[in-house]
């Protein structure tokens, strides 16, 4: 073989090595029961709204006396091993002897919401066996609105396996995730005071900017209608002296001075009756 296809079939090689790798590497996600056409809007915003929890692992310990002792693995809409390509999106491991079981599978999801709440059913888990006639194993997670909580209180609530049928395991959480958008309406006080210091700010920056560069003042005059503004503190004094005294402006004084034009006039007046008559 000539070196230049041994060296396009090496390139090969690690192309299709490349590709092979990727594709282990890339973490499956939840696949909604039903053609992909079939799913809803509603159930590919509720998959996207779960994305940021996607990233974290979940376990709770369950110990029942010395029969039951399990650790339950949990993922949103990943498998909980990525090695093991079995699906599985919530696991049961056995404590005393190791082994493991699937509980639900991410390729046969269910989900919907409430006002505050998320429901994540995985179907198609390994069978139960000698109960609910053999059929397999489900988890629900109900998934509760929490604000300022990306997650927590991971926990299982119960195992209902007595039914012949529909059988189910149940898990809750917390999240921020299942709470519904907060909606910030505006009272109309707050909208008017906006609009009025918006006004204040556009008059005093437009007519500062006027001042300056149209009419070149320099200073305080720089603030527009310096002038009014100058005399308004009187005008309001002077409305207020007019509204608010309490008695008539000529109405003579309750006392009288201790000045020298008052003591003047008072000696003369003590000595009228000193003249003759």
């Amino acid at each position: 073989m000539s070196p230049p296809c041994h060296t396009s079939t090496l390139l090969l090689v690690f192309m299709a090595l490349a590709v092979a790798g990727a594709e282990q590497s890339e973490e499956r996600s939840c696949d909604v029961i039903g053609d992909e056409s079939s799913e809803s809007q509603m159930e590919r915003a509720l998959l996207k709204k779960l994305e940021p929890l996607s990233h974290m692992r979940f376990n709770v310990t369950v110990e029942k006396g010395k029969t039951e002792n399990y650790i339950y693995h949990f993922r949103v809409c990943r498998e909980v091993s990525s090695t093991s390509h079995d699906f599985g999106g919530l696991v049961q491991t056995d404590r005393q002897n190791g082994k493991t079981t699937v509980i639900g599978r991410i390729n046969e999801t269910q989900v919907f919401n409430g006002s505050d709440w998320i429901m994540l059913i995985y179907k198609g888990g390994d069978s139960y066996g000698r109960h609910c006639s053999g059929e397999k194993r489900r988890a629900v997670i109900m998934i509760s609105c929490k604000r300022g909580v990306t997650a927590s209180s991971f926990s299982i609530i119960s195992e209902e396996r007595e039914k012949e049928q529909e059988c189910f395991y149940l898990f809750e959480m917390d999240s921020s995730v299942a709470c519904p958008a907060e909606n910030s309406h505006l009272s109309v006080g707050s909208i008017l005071l906006i609009t009025f210091v918006s006004l204040i700010a556009v008059y005093i920056i437009g007519g500062f900017l006027y001042q300056r560069l149209v009419v070149g003042a320099k200073g305080m005059e720089q603030i527009p209608h310096f002038a009014f503004w100058q005399d308004l503190g009187n005008l309001v004094a002077d409305g207020c002296d007019f509204v608010c005294r309490s008695r008539p402006r000529n109405a003579p004084a309750a006392y009288r001075g201790v000045g020298d034009d008052q003591l003047g006039e008072e000696s003369e007046e003590r000595d009228d009756h000193l003249l003759p008559m």
